[in-house]
Order: C-alpha cells, then sequence, then structure tokens
C-alpha cells in the first residue's frame, strides 16, 4: 500500500463518453484509494457548494453578540487583529488537506507527518481534540440559536414572556434533533441545503430583492444609528473594560475569543472530502475563501456595529439573551429589529456543523478509535451518511448544553470548541514544520517554501490562545461565572489518556486502510479507461 504521503500526482482526465465530473470523481476515489479507503460516498458537493458548507458554519452574524465588553477598541481591534494568524492557520490546513483528501482529515495528517514511533499517539491526540471541538462547536452554535430565539420571543411580547435557562434548554433540544434529522438526509440534500444558507447570509430579498442579511444588518446600523451614531474617534478608539478582570491589557486580549470561536470549522472542508469532486483542489479553495470572506464580512459588521453604540453599559446591562438584539431594538425599531433578527437566525449554520462532526466521529470510528465503533463507522444504505454518528454527536451536544444553566454557558462552550479544534488544527501543521518537512508531497494547493513560516506562526498563535481560553471570564470566579471550558477539556483528556495508557497504546496504531491492494489496482483503472 502507498504511503498517504509518498506522492501526490494528479491524473489526467480525458474527455470521452463518460462525463468530465465522472471522470473527477473516479479520480478523487483513486486518490483515496492510495491513501487507504474505499469511497463509501456519493460525491456530491461541488466547488461552490463546498464553500458555501464551510461558510455557513462561520456564519458572520453570529458571535458578535458577546464581543463588546472590550467597548470600541475591543470589538474592531479585537476582530481583526486574529485575522491574520487565522489565515496562517487556515492555509497551512488548506496544504494538508490539498495532499491529502480523506474524511479522517486532521488525525490523519498528524498520523502521516509524525515519526514513526509516535505516529499513532499523534493522531490518537489529534483525534480526541478534533471531536471535542466539533460537538462543543454544534452547542454552542445551536445554543446561540436558542438563545437568539427567546430574545425574538422577549421584543415580539414586550418583555412580557422572557425565557429562562429551562426553557431555552428544551428549544436547544429540539434545535438539535432537527439539525439530526437534517443531517441524517442524503448528501446531495445536505449540499444544496448549505449552498441556499450561504446565498441568504449574503444575498435577502428587501427593496430589490437580492440584498444581503450580513450587507443589510451592516448598511441599517449605519443608516437608522441617526444622530445617535457615535464618531470616529469613538468608533476607533475608545476602550472600555466591562470583563471583570482589572488589567486592561488583559481584558483587550479577552476580545479575541469572539472571532477565535467565530473563525472555527473551516476544516469541514476537509472533513466532508470524500464527498466532494475535485477534492484535492476544492477542499483547500473553500477554505481559504472561506476564512478570509467571514473575516472581511466580519470586520466591516464589528465596525458598523462601533459606529452604532451609543453606551457601552447600557448595551450589557439588557436583560435580553444577547445584547446585538437590543443594539437591533434600538437602532432600527420592533419592527425592524424582528425582521432582520428572524432572517439571520443561523439555523442551518449549526446543521452544517453537525454534518462536519459526524463525519469526524465516523472518521474516528472508522479507525476503532471510539468506544464501541462498530456502531459509529455504519453507512445508511439508504442516505449513504453515517446517520448513527450523527445521532452521537447531537447526544453528546445535548449533554453539554446542560451548561446553559450557567451564566457563563456561551462563553465556556465558545472557548471549549476553540480549545479543541485549534490543538487538532495546529499538530499536523507543528508536526509539518518538524519531523514531517520532507514527508508531504503538496497537492495541487502548496505553500512551497513558505510552509514553514506560515506554519511556525499558526503554532505559536494557537499556543497563545489556548492559554488565554483556560482563564475565567472574571477575576474572582465562582460557579456561575468561572470558565467551564476548562472542565470539558480535561474531561476528555483524562479519558483518553486513561483509555491510551490502560488499552489503545496496546492496539491503536492510527488510522486504518479499508481497501485492499487488487481493489485499489481496480480503482486505478477506472481513470485509465476509454
Amino acid at each position: 500500500m502507498k504511503d498517504a504521503t509518498e506522492t501526490y500526482a494528479e491524473p489526467t482526465l480525458e474527455k470521452g463518453s463518460v462525463s468530465e465530473k465522472t471522470d473527477t470523481a473516479d479520480a478523487d476515489n483513486v486518490r483515496l484509494a492510495e491513501l487507504g479507503y474505499k469511497s463509501e460516498f456519493k460525491r456530491e458537493f461541488s466547488l461552490i457548494e463546498t464553500i458555501a458548507f464551510s461558510f455557513s458554519i462561520m456564519a458572520v452574524l453570529t458571535l458578535t453578540n458577546n464581543g463588546t465588553k472590550g467597548g470600541h477598541v475591543g470589538l474592531i481591534f479585537g476582530w481583526l487583529i486574529p485575522c491574520i494568524p487565522v489565515m496562517c492557520v487556515a492555509a497551512s490546513m488548506a496544504e494538508l488537506a490539498s495532499s491529502m483528501p480523506t474524511s479522517a482529515g486532521l488525525y490523519y495528517f498528524s498520523a502521516k507527518l509524525a515519526p514513526e514511533k509516535y505516529s499513532a499517539l499523534a493522531s490518537w491526540i489529534t483525534g480526541w481534540a478534533n471531536i471535542t471541538g466539533q460537538v462543543t462547536l454544534v452547542c454552542g452554535i445551536d445554543f446561540t440559536v436558542a438563545q437568539m430565539i427567546a430574545t425574538a420571543v422577549a421584543v415580539g411580547t414586550d418583555n412580557a414572556v422572557i425565557l429562562g435557562s429551562g426553557p431555552s434548554y428544551a428549544i436547544l433540544l429540539a434545535i438539535l434533533f432537527c439539525h439530526g434529522l437534517i443531517c441524517s438526509a442524503a448528501t446531495k440534500i445536505l449540499a444544496k441545503l448549505n449552498l441556499f444558507y450561504a446565498v441568504l447570509n449574503v444575498m435577502l430579498k428587501r427593496t430589490v430583492h437580492i440584498a444581503g442579511t450580513t450587507l443589510a444588518a451592516i448598511i441599517s446600523l449605519l443608516v437608522c444609528s441617526g444622530d445617535n451614531r457615535v464618531s470616529t474617534e469613538v468608533a476607533f478608539t475608545a476602550f472600555e473594560n466591562h470583563t471583570g478582570w482589572k488589567d486592561d491589557g488583559w481584558a483587550f486580549l479577552l476580545a479575541f475569543v469572539v472571532p477565535m470561536w467565530q473563525f472555527t470549522g473551516y476544516d469541514s472542508a476537509a472533513h466532508i472530502s470524500e464527498e466532494i469532486t475535485g477534492a484535492a483542489r476544492a477542499a483547500p479553495i473553500a477554505i481559504l475563501v472561506s476564512v478570509f470572506s467571514v473575516a472581511v464580512l466580519g470586520w466591516i459588521y464589528t465596525i458598523a456595529t462601533s459606529f452604532a453604540i451609543a453606551s457601552v453599559p447600557d448595551l450589557l446591562a439588557t436583560d435580553l439573551a444577547l445584547p446585538m438584539g437590543q443594539l437591533y431594538l434600538d437602532v432600527i425599531g420592533k419592527k425592524g429589529m424582528m425582521t432582520l433578527w428572524c432572517l439571520t437566525i443561523t439555523f442551518l449554520c449549526g446543521a452544517a456543523q453537525g454534518v462536519d462532526a459526524s463525519r469526524v466521529v465516523f472518521a474516528f470510528a472508522r479507525d476503532g478509535a471510539l468506544p464501541g465503533s462498530r456502531w459509529w463507522r455504519k453507512v445508511s444504505r439508504r442516505t449513504q451518511t453515517p446517520v448513527n454518528a450523527v445521532w452521537l454527536v447531537m447526544g453528546l451536544s445535548a449533554i453539554c448544553g446542560l451548561l446553559g444553566f450557567s451564566a457563563t454557558a456561551l462563553t465556556s462552550l465558545a472557548s471549549a470548541s476553540v480549545i479543541g479544534m485549534y490543538v487538532s488544527y495546529t499538530t499536523p501543521i507543528f508536526l509539518r514544520i518538524t519531523s514531517g518537512r520532507h514527508k508531504l508531497i503538496p497537492g495541487p494547493f502548496s505553500l512551497g517554501k513558505w510552509f514553514i513560516p506560515v506554519g511556525a506562526v499558526a503554532v505559536i498563535w494557537v499556543v497563545f490562545i489556548v492559554v488565554l481560553l483556560c482563564f475565567p471570564t472574571s477575576q474572582t470566579a465562582d460557579s456561575q461565572n468561572m470558565n467551564y471550558a476548562v472542565v470539558i477539556i480535561m474531561a476528555v483528556f483524562i479519558f483518553a489518556s486513561a483509555s491510551w495508557v490502560l488499552s489503545a497504546r496496546k492496539w491503536f496504531v492510527g488510522p486504518l486502510p479499508n481497501i485492499d491492494e487488487r481493489s485499489m489496482v481496480m480503482s486505478m483503472e477506472v481513470v485509465k479507461r476509454d
């Protein structure tokens, strides 16, 4: 069997009686066979649908809601500064996804780039970190949707109905159930749904019936704020510390939590690569385009938000579940707020992330790394999707959702997902610039000689941000405002470490090929015919 990092030669496809799309899919399956796996999914995602999928997970309007505790400076520059190192992480990941387009993704990359002696351990660490991030991200996104619904109910009833933790958790369970049904659907349906969502998120019916929700929000905040709009000096230079920490410098750094949570999930393009046509090209393009688009749109949105906020303390004092709901209400009125708010509820964002998480669970289970792997690696014959893995993700997310009964639920879920995801992102990147320097032959997308400096920036940034996110939201922590991310991360770390020491190190060898040499040769013959 060929080593996944031994070579990459993009097939030359000839046009004949078989369509070019079919030829491309055949070539994708050959490459997958070279990586050691047989094709089990339909390749229904096109390039544009793959970009839409990654973009939909990082919906711009989701996370600026709690980003005002550092005042105007924290809001604008707290978003801008992380964009550059995050692009370095995304570029490094895109190079790996281009070379090794498989649903196993990050933990497969780690296994192939680590020294042979530590290959299995590197894969184990990366896999568990990614699953932790994936599940908490599903919960965090859907918990945000539940809070958006609670905010809409409060505004719609003029605060006559305020949904507490219990009803909000019930809404979360209902959302998770709906997303479980959506994620269990056929790949073709999922691709079309996420394309629709990405278009809706950028293009919304209004006066000319084709305006974007993001653009509509930006324009509404800038235009409708009128005389209450703050000056340019205030919007860009006014710093306020409402974090609960005395040190202003530290308070500013905490503003990075917002964009870092926003910039999670773009590895989804790698995890659905076995469902993408032309995966070696489409996956890296989707990663880079989605991250760059969210970075630009998000920064413009935070600038508009900064201009529209007349008083940060008044905004944070709202009784609504999400402060941004209060800002919309103050700026554009009840009817305008309800219209725009309902259109920005990111329902399909959680569904897209649920697909991503289920593919990670499926891939890890396919290699026997999860308890009950034989259940979680099953693929439905009817939909050709890993239905059991989908419902495992939703069940675990429901458990994580119990954090909703604490005051810092969203911050804890955001921190846990960022820590889990970025540890899994940076592990193969670190191995790429150290032990794996000469192991990987890049695919169609390559960083060339820049892979070391770009990768070094990515690793240094992730180490910094992981330490930052382990701190509580207030200098004096109690049961209500402590950062429960540490509890989640430590629980998984203890379980994964104990499993490794007591059992897994004896039998887990990393990614397991599920295709034999004969099947691989037969797959290669497919693209040679005609």
